[in-house]
C-alpha cells in the first residue's frame, strides 16, 4: 500500500519540502555536537533508586551523561550530528521526549496523535531534518511511520508502516526505511495478544518518501515469529524473532534479508536450540557486517553469528537485553547495571552501574 492510503495527493512532496526548510532552519541555531559532550558511543535506558534516566555511555561503558526520563524508556534515536536524542516510551507509549544531551534539558514533548501509541523505536533521515517513530493505531495495530520535522519537532504527516504492529524501524545508507512489523495485534490497554491464531509478520522496505518497495513475510509454519528488532549489515538486513508459538517447538530467532530476495532463517546450533527460550530481545551488527549478536533476557545468553547466520559462540549471563556494536566485538548491558564486552571468545566485564538497564542499548555514529 502507498502513503496515498492515508495521506492527500501530493502529501509526500510536501513533506519533503518541509524537512528540507526545516533542515535549513534548523542550521542557522548553533548547538552542540556529539563530540562536544565527550562523543557516547551509546544511549541506555535504565531504572534507579529514584526513577527512570537516560544515559550517554562511553565505548567502554562509562556514563558521560544522564537525564530523568517521566516513565520507564525503551529504545532511543541519536540525531546524526547534533547532540539531540528522542527517548521513547515502552510500548505501547505515549512519550517521546526530545532531550537536548548537552545540556539535560527536555526541548520538545512529542505526543501521538489522537487513537495512535509510539511503538518503542524511532529514526533520523541522514540530514537530521526528518524524525520517524513506529506507531499504531490503538484499535487494531494497523502500523504507521509517524513524520515529524525536527525544527520545532511539529507533526507534519505519517506513512502506512506496511504491516500490524510495526516496532523497530532503520533507516538505510541509501535513505530508504525498513520496518519490523510484528504482526501482533494488540488490545491497546493491557497489551493484550489478540491475533495469534491470524498473526502475519513482516519486512518492509520504504522509499524515502513512503513508497511500499519491497516485503518479505515467513513460511506459514513459522508466522507466530514476530518480527521484533533490526540490525544493518552491508547490503543485507538482519531481524530479531520473538516466538508465540508452543514453547517446545524448535524455531529459529535469527534472520536475513537481501531486499529482491526471500528471508533466509537462520537456526542456531543443536546444543543451544533453546537457550534463548524463544525470545530474541535485540540485536546487533558489527560495521563490516562479519558478526550478528543477538541477546536473550529470559534466556541469560548472547549469541554470536557471522553473515551467513552460522552460530560462532553462545555466552552465558543473567537478564542480558542490551548490545551494540563497537569495533569488531560487542557491548552488552544486563538487568543488574553491569556493562560487558562481548567477542567470540567470552564475556569481559566492562562497568557497573547502580541500576537496571532497560531493554536496549542504542549505538551513536556520530558525523
Amino acid at each position: 500500500m502507498s502513503p496515498s492510503a492515508s495521506m492527500p495527493p501530493m502529501a509526500t512532496d510536501m513533506i519533503a519540502r518541509r524537512a528540507f526548510l526545516a533542515g535549513l532552519a534548523a542550521t542557522a541555531l548553533p548547538r552542540m555536537g556529539w563530540a562536544d559532550i565527550g562523543s557516547p558511543a551509546f544511549l541506555a535506558a535504565g531504572k534507579a533508586a529514584d526513577g527512570f534516566v537516560l544515559h550517554g555511555l562511553s565505548g567502554v561503558g562509562q556514563s558521560l551523561f544522564q537525564i530523568p526520563l517521566s516513565a520507564r524508556g525503551h529504545a532511543a534515536a541519536g540525531h546524526p550530528h547534533q547532540a539531540i536524542a528522542v527517548a521513547f516510551a515502552r510500548r505501547p507509549g505515549t512519550y517521546g521526549l526530545v532531550i537536548d544531551c548537552a545540556g539535560g534539558s527536555v526541548l520538545h514533548h512529542l505526543d501521538p496523535p489522537i487513537g495512535r501509541q509510539f511503538n518503542g523505536h524511532g529514526a533520523y533521515s541522514a540530514d537530521g531534518a526528518l524524525l520517524m517513530t513506529s506507531e499504531v493505531v490503538a484499535k487494531g495495530s494497523a502500523g504507521r511511520i509517524g513524520l515529524w520535522e525536527t525544527d520545532t519537532y511539529r507533526r507534519i504527516g505519517e506513512w502506512d508502516s506496511g504491516g500490524i504492529g510495526p516496532h523497530d524501524i532503520k533507516r538505510l545508507p541509501d535513505g530508504r526505511i525498513v520496518v519490523a512489523n510484528g504482526g501482533i495485534q494488540t488490545d491497546p490497554a493491557d497489551r493484550a495478544k489478540l491475533n495469534l491464531a491470524t498473526m502475519r509478520p513482516n519486512l518492509t522496505l520504504l522509499s524515502a518518501t513512503g513508497e511500499v518497495l519491497d516485503r518479505a513475510e515467513l513460511p506459514t509454519g513459522l508466522r507466530k515469529n514476530s518480527i521484533r528488532h533490526l540490525a544493518l549489515l552491508p547490503g543485507k538486513i538482519a531481524f530479531a524473532m520473538q516466538w508465540e508459538g508452543d514453547a517446545a517447538e524448535r524455531v529459529p530467532l535469527l534472520g536475513l534479508w537481501t531486499p529482491g530476495a526471500d528471508a533466509i532463517l537462520c537456526p542456531p546450533d543443536d546444543d543451544f536450540a533453546f537457550a534463548m527460550k524463544g525470545y530474541a530481545g535485540s540485536i546487533a551488527a558489527t560495521q563490516d557486517g562479519t558478526r550478528i549478536a543477538l541477546t536473550s533476557a529470559p534466556g541469560g545468553v548472547v549469541m554470536l553469528f557471522d553473515e551467513t547466520g552460522r552460530q560462532i559462540a553462545c555466552h552465558a549471563r543473567a537478564d542480558l537485553s542490551g548490545v551494540a556494536a563497537i569495533g569488531g566485538g560487542f557491548v552488552v548491558t544486563d538487568g543488574s547495571g553491569t556493562t560487558w564486552r562481548a567477542q567470540d571468545d567470552g564475556l569481559a566485564l566492562l562497568s557497573r552501574h547502580p541500576l537496571a538497564w532497560d531493554n536496549h542499548l542504542v549505538g551513536l555514529s556520530p558525523a
